[in-house]
């Protein structure tokens, strides 16, 4: 992790886990972080509080930190004049989906570092996010000037400074529900919502590059998920070839780690060329169950290779020795954005040390001696192995097998470089993500490594991060778990959960899935408008009380627990959990049909409703062979599947999916429109039920 310009003194982020929090002990910035001994000084000297919020991995953060954190003279205006707090947003998303709101209010965009002035009453008057020091960048102001000229506007002018809050607050009220629920609750929840969404969601496709939008452009491993569920339920394949060409162009882009696995962030560019080099546990969960789908749909082992590689990096470099998955790699290493991973030509011919390997290697990744990214190479794909065989007289096979050679060797040399900073705190909420990567991962690979990844992270949240009696924290660092979970928490754990009892079908999962949901209920939900708030009953009193449903770069917890709600309604036949299902996709259904690159997983949950969800169930001896590997190397998205042992089969019998079941052998139950078929007995039988022609 990138160290703070060291002033010989320690402020009072020293003893904080967040290494975001961290990097900056020891600024000459007398900060503190989020809590009653700040926000209690800010009252008691009536001074307002200059809040920053950013991320370990953030690389703009990372440089005001050092044009300004770590200068002796802004440091010393912000002394005098204000209450400074840092906030790590990704251990406290419920501060900053309030101030980014304000931010999207004040400047019509958002992003890191947030800056943002309040009131000694957490009220904000000013916000901006990255301010170099002394202006003039793109005609933005300067740090300095803006800090001199807000500390005398707030001791001379304060009825402007309270105007100006006053302003942000009737404007946030109104925007912390995050969608227009006033007649949402009224939408039917019907296929022609999945229609509208899909048919809007293609056009916004990029038919040349893949993915949506230009520049920068995000995976968006939800939209594209709605995407191959939507070809599922309506059979136009150009929904599942759009999805597919998506996937292509972004494991043949920079954005791929080609060497070691995983994805970065985003790209900079439309082509996927350049990228913002951090890389995120939840970019890479969600992107392990997408190739894994395309896998199920495709039988192409291009998918099933993508997501076997990106699952290796994730064990390789983002797993704690106990279990749990770390939560980002910086994109900077040495001070340099994206170092560790980008070559010269010339670097890459000593490593490999034979001319004709360099040659083969250098053509297919696109490597030249100018470059492609500051006089060095982002590797990325630029010619087919087939055509690079055909050139040097190779077959396509002996083409492959010597850019593999030559990757290795790479690799090894990479190795031995700087590497990034690792942010090494764990959060809940990006490892329920993971579990259901590495559960997924194990379904379609049948490889035992894979579904132990995935039981271990839940070991670890049980015994780390759990506190009991159905209630979870949000993050764990340094032996020490901390912070009330939010609703993202608890939806994406027990999706994970969820995801692991369908390959893996012990008792234990599921009772933790209604524990931690029933929880969730009882302190999430908004009996008003029948949907969730991100914070619970019992949380610390903020300015407001924010709702999320945009599913962004991270599925938004109203979404999922949709999903999950109709999932554990089939397990149970707990009504109360279809109910507040369907609740939440009322809700979000028209907003999702009018704008669905907010709402991918939303229409996820729709489409499940609307298909009417399948229930198989495999009694098995071995796990993932038979029937039960068969059905897990299917894609199907509207299952509620079971692969269960004859002895766990007993203690399953409470839940009313299993009740009356029995096996001599491996048997399957296929269970439709509130039918059932005879025990299945073979797997052209489960097929012939499941895949009818």
């Amino acid at each position: 992790m990138q160290e703070s310009a060291s002033h010989g003194k320690q402020n009072k982020l020293a003893k904080e886990t967040s290494p975001y929090l961290l990097q900056h002990a020891y600024n000459p910035v007398d900060w503190y972080p989020w809590g009653e001994e700040a926000l209690e000084r800010a009252k008691k000297e009536d001074k307002p509080i200059f809040l920053s919020v950013g991320y370990s991995a953030c690389h703009w953060c990372h440089v005001m930190a050092h044009e300004s954190f770590e200068d002796d003279e802004v440091a010393k205006i912000m002394n005098e004049d204000f209450i400074n707090i840092k906030v790590d947003r990704e251990e406290r998303p419920d501060l900053d989906d309030i101030y980014q709101r304000v931010c999207q209010l004040a400047t019509g965009t958002g992003g890191w570092p947030l800056s943002v002035f309040l009131t000694s009453d957490q009220k904000p008057f000013y916000v901006g996010t990255y301010f170099p020091k002394g202006g003039g960048h793109y005609n933005m102001p300067g740090f300095k000037t803006i800090l001199l000229q807000l500390a005398t506007a707030y001791k001379s002018k304060k009825q402007e400074i309270e105007a100006s809050s006053g302003e942000f607050m009737d404007a946030l009220t109104q925007t912390a529900k995050d969608v227009a629920l006033g007649t949402a609750g009224k939408a039917s929840l019907e296929r022609s919502i999945l229609d509208e969404a899909a048919m809007g969601l293609l056009q916004m496709g990029d038919a040349i590059y893949g993915g949506f939008g230009q520049a920068p452009k995000f995976p968006n491993a939800s939209n594209l998920m709605f995407l191959l569920r939507y070809y599922d339920i309506s059979g136009m394949n150009r929904f599942k070839d759009f999805v597919a060409f998506t996937a292509d162009k972004m494991a043949a882009g920079g954005i791929h780690d080609h060497l070691g696995g995983g994805f970065a962030r985003y790209a900079t560019d439309q082509k996927w060329l350049v990228p913002h080099f951090e890389k995120m546990l939840y970019d890479n969960a969600l992107l392990a169950q997408l190739y894994s789908e395309l896998y199920q749909i495709t039988k192409a082992e291009k998918y099933l290779q993508m997501a076997r590689k990106t699952l290796d990096f994730v064990m390789r470099e983002m797993a704690h020795p106990e279990g749990g998955f770390y939560s980002a790699q910086d994109a900077d290493s040495e001070g340099e954005e994206g170092k560790f991973y980008v070559w010269h030509k010339k670097e890459i011919a000593s490593i490999l040390g034979d001319q004709a390997a360099t040659d083969i290697f250098c053509e297919h990744y696109g490597v030249t001696e100018g470059g492609n990214f500051e006089g060095k190479n982002i590797l990325n794909v630029r010619v087919p192995v087939s055509n690079v065989g055909l050139r040097y007289g190779k077959t396509p096979e002996q083409a492959a097998q010597e850019i593999a050679e030559a990757s290795g060797k790479l690799f090894a040399a990479r190795e031995k470089r700087v590497r990034p900073g690792r942010d090494e705190k764990i959060l809940t909420s990006w490892n329920g993500l993971m579990i259901s990567g590495f559960a997924k991962g194990y379904g379609v690979t049948g490889d035992i490594k894979y579904l132990q990844a995935a039981k271990n992270a839940v070991k670890f949240i049980e015994t780390k991060i759990a506190a009991g009696d159905g209630r979870l924290l949000r993050t764990f660092k340094d032996g020490k778990s901390k912070l009330n979970a939010y609703l993202d928490d608890y939806a994406f754990y027990a999706d994970g959960l969820l995801d692991l009892f369908a390959a893996d079908s012990r008792q234990e999962y599921l009772d933790k899935a209604i524990n931690y949901t029933d929880f969730m209920l009882k302190h999430f939900w908004d009996e008003k408008e029948d949907n969730l708030f991100f914070t619970s009953d019992d949380h610390e009193k903020l300015i407001v009380r924010t709702k999320n449903f945009y599913d962004l770069a991270i599925p938004s917890g109203n979404s999922v627990v949709a999903s999950n709600l109709l999932r554990l309604y089939h397990y149970t036949q707990n009504s109360n959990y279809l109910d507040r299902a369907v609740k939440i996709m009322k809700a979000g259904a028209r907003p999702a049909a009018e704008n669905p690159f907010g709402f991918g997983q939303m229409l996820n949950a729709i489409y499940l409703y609307v298909k009417k969800p399948v229930e198989v169930t495999v009694i098995t001896n071995e796990n993932n062979s038979g029937m039960a590997g068969w059905l897990n190397r299917q894609f199907v998205p509207d299952g509620i599947n079971a692969v269960v042992s004859a002895n766990e089969l007993g203690l399953l019998q409470k839940y009313a999916y299993f009740k009356g079941r029995e096996a001599d052998g491996e048997t399957a139950f296929v269970c439709r429109n509130f039918t059932c078929s005879l025990p299945l007995k073979s797997q052209q039988e489960l097929e012939r039920q499941l895949m009818p022609s």
